[in-house]
């Protein structure tokens, strides 16, 4: 038998390197499209706003040598077969122990399905998480993470 760590390690592996998540019911895909389709911008320039307009990040920081560790952009990872709930009506995925809610719109120009397809990675900017798509490098989305 393997080891938590290793397994844990080698699922960090799979999906950095995308590869197939295990199957979904198609309820949970079509509840999952649903909230992420209801969280598109219909006008990214008014819908978006940053931590600093949003008065700070005040969720849960995770510790730097964590952080640097598992996320950053040399760190990418797929959202598609990840835990996933709606808390409020917004999206929350799990990814390395963390609960990350997506607190702000994604813009109308990223595909239908980047959620499934893109690989993502969270940045730690100007005093607030972000969640960046490779597909659509520069525009970043706030999250918030919670354990």
């Amino acid at each position: 038998m393997q080891s938590p760590a290793v397994s844990r390690e080698q699922e960090h592996t799979r999906q950095q390197r995308g590869a197939a998540a295990p199957q979904q019911s198609q309820t949970q895909q079509h509840v999952q499209q649903a909230v992420w389709q209801q969280h598109r911008a219909g006008n990214w320039q008014s819908d978006h706003r940053t931590w600093q307009q949003r008065g700070g990040y005040h969720g849960y920081r995770v510790p730097d040598d964590r952080f640097r560790s598992y996320f950053g952009p040399d760190h990418g990872f797929r959202i598609q077969g990840l835990p996933f709930l709606v808390v409020g009506g917004y999206p929350r995925f799990q990814y390395e122990g963390y609960w990350l809610s997506v607190v702000d719109p994604w813009p109308a120009n990223w595909g239908n399905d980047w959620y499934d397809n893109d690989q993502v990675y969270v940045s730690y900017v100007d005093n607030g998480y972000y969640l960046y798509n490779r597909s659509y490098p520069g525009v970043g989305i706030a999250v918030s993470f919670s354990m």
